[in-house]
């Protein structure tokens, strides 16, 4: 006779298996880009180049998400999900042959990292409807926070991994590995997942069906608030990723090995919050979970990181601040899956990574044009003032902190504004 667990189980069997074989797969995708950002640093000797590839991979996704989940709404999402898999392994190839003839430019990978994120532009929200699809409503808080465990054991690991066998196999080798992935979770999502059809059986243009996306939104005020309010979020956090090396390496306490010690604190950080989330019981109020995790998580990093010389506090900051983000990330997407219909996921979810990620490249720039431009440029000019050098140190790397410190204020500002808004309105 099953059990009630057994039958959980087999419930979510195909989850299990879609999320632990895409997890390898996107673990071997994360190798391969970090190992050519380190050729293409050894190549070139520039950050702005190496950046360019992140820039490249973001502006499809930001300008072709509305068409993109419109496409996802109208086909097949497990087809679309196997035709994107393909498609990028194709593209990694092409990197392999390049590389092998001894012909790969800088240029040629800006334009695949381009192809690569206009694939992922249309597996995302297919992805996110299909996991809709197989996973039964009252699992979507604990499978959330599998997914974000994942997600942060692969930003814990994927330097590591990417480096080591970078130095022991080359680029080669990374390429070879991240193929194998790809021929597990390809293999897998072929002959072992069955994906339920929801197609909306209908004709119209893909332009017709973003601009429902677009008008859900706008009949769904607490949801569209909520993207925004992710939105403010983004464009804070992305201005203090492009902070962090020009506070942590000319720091004398700090370096290339501390910066990557620092970084890979965020990642522990967020496994142990996925794990937090799986054993959490379902809040009262999903959206003042969201904007006080968020609070906390704003406030506590860049307030820490601003005013300490110490890596234990760098540390220690990077922990405060991604710990509670995967608790953030499950009420929000609980809210998403529980709030939009099915056969609206798709467009939705594409309106949404325009509105929400668009803020990514802003915010990288932000924070590298605010510590390159305005506050280290403000620092060495007026540093020696007691206060500014009590605050934020002296030297290169102050006005990195003061940065920070500005991007603290403006990240709690914006929570306190959000959780003034929508008090009340939790689900």
């Amino acid at each position: 006779m099953k059990t009630k667990k057994d039958h959980n189980v087999c419930a979510l069997r195909d989850f299990y298996i879609l999320w632990s074989t895409q997890s390898v797969s996107q673990l071997g995708s994360s190798i391969t880009a970090f190992a050519l950002t380190l050729w293409l640093y050894e190549r070139t000797g520039s950050s702005l180049s190496t950046a360019a590839l992140t820039i490249c991979f973001y502006g499809p996704y930001v300008l072709a998400s509305i068409f993109a989940g419109a496409l996802a709404d109208r086909l097949d999402k497990k087809r679309v999900m196997l035709a994107c898999d393909l498609a990028a392994a194709l593209c990694t190839v092409l990197v392999y042959v390049l590389f092998r003839a001894d012909c790969l430019e800088a240029w040629q990978l800006y334009v695949i990292n381009g192809i690569n994120g206009l694939m992922n532009t249309l597996q995302q929200p297919a992805s996110e409807v299909a996991m809709t699809l197989i996973v039964p409503e009252k699992d979507y808080q604990r499978t959330s926070g599998l997914r974000s465990l994942s997600r942060s054991l692969i930003d814990i690991l994927h330097p590591m991994i990417a480096t080591s066998l970078y130095s022991l196999i080359g680029l080669t080798g990374v390429i070879t590995v991240d193929l194998g992935s790809f021929a597990i979770a390809f293999g897998a999502l072929l002959t072992g997942i069955r994906i339920p059809e929801s197609r909306c059986g209908r004709s119209e243009p893909v332009l017709t069906f973003a601009r429902e996306g677009l008008a859900f939104l706008r009949r769904e005020p607490l949801i569209c608030r909520l993207i925004l309010f992710m939105a403010g979020v983004n464009l804070t956090a992305s201005a203090f990723d492009a902070a962090l090396p020009g506070y942590v390496i000319p720091n004398p306490r700090g370096g290339v090995s501390m910066l990557g010690i620092v970084t890979s604190c965020a990642g522990i950080a967020m496994a142990a919050g996925s794990l937090l989330v799986s054993v959490l019981p379902r809040p009262r109020d999903r959206v003042r979970v969201i904007w006080l995790t968020m609070l906390f998580s704003l406030g506590s990093e860049n307030f820490l990181l601003a005013f300490s010389r110490e890596p234990v506090l760098w540390c220690a900051g990077q922990i405060a601040g991604w710990l509670l983000v995967p608790v953030m990330d499950a009420n929000l997407d609980v809210i998403l899956r529980t709030g939009i219909p099915v056969e609206l996921q798709g467009r939705v979810y594409a309106c949404r990574n325009t509105l929400q990620f668009f803020t990514i490249p802003a915010g990288l720039f932000m924070g590298g044009f605010l510590v390159d431009r305005v506050c280290e440029p403000f620092m060495a000019a007026h540093g020696d003032a007691a206060i500014l050098r009590i605050c934020f140190g002296s030297g290169k790397g102050s006005g990195a902190a003061l940065v920070m410190f500005l991007l603290g204020v403006g990240g709690s500002a914006l929570c306190l504004f959000t959780g003034r808004r929508l008090r009340g309105k939790g689900q």
